[in-house]
């Protein structure tokens, strides 16, 4: 029997609000902030999920695709069902390409960086 449940996945980042807004253009949902808390913002996905973003001024995003100094920490996998439409998407709301050759559609994954600079993947699910 488990002992816990996941209430949210929290991000760090230097811009919360700008990182949730993102985010939610990307996935859906409603964004939420208490207007006296400048350092907290959160996510309500549609599917009764939550991301938070917490500030973290000094933030050192990590280096693709490395696993020793500045590693990435966590990413996420985003599924999509037009892997062009969302590429563009992305890259229309600030993500960056890091590895987008999908080797002509034989892989299918493309990954990016958010504008905080974590790395998130795309992946085509039919």
């Amino acid at each position: 029997m488990p002992i816990a449940k996941i209430s949210a996945t929290v991000v760090d980042c230097p811009e919360p609000l700008l990182l949730a807004r993102f985010y939610a253009e990307v996935l859906g949902g409603r964004v939420e902030q208490d207007p006296e808390e400048d350092d907290w913002v959160d996510l309500r996905l549609p599917d009764g999920g939550r991301l938070a973003f917490q500030l973290a001024p000094g933030l050192v995003p990590p280096k693709w695709p490395r696993a020793d100094l500045d590693s990435q920490q966590l990413h996420l996998d985003l599924d999509v069902t037009d892997m062009e439409s969302a590429h563009a998407r992305v890259l229309e709301l600030g993500a960056k390409p890091l590895d987008v050759d999908d080797d002509g559609g034989r892989r299918d994954f493309r990954v990016y960086a958010d504008p905080a600079g974590h790395p998130f993947c795309l992946i085509l699910r039919a």
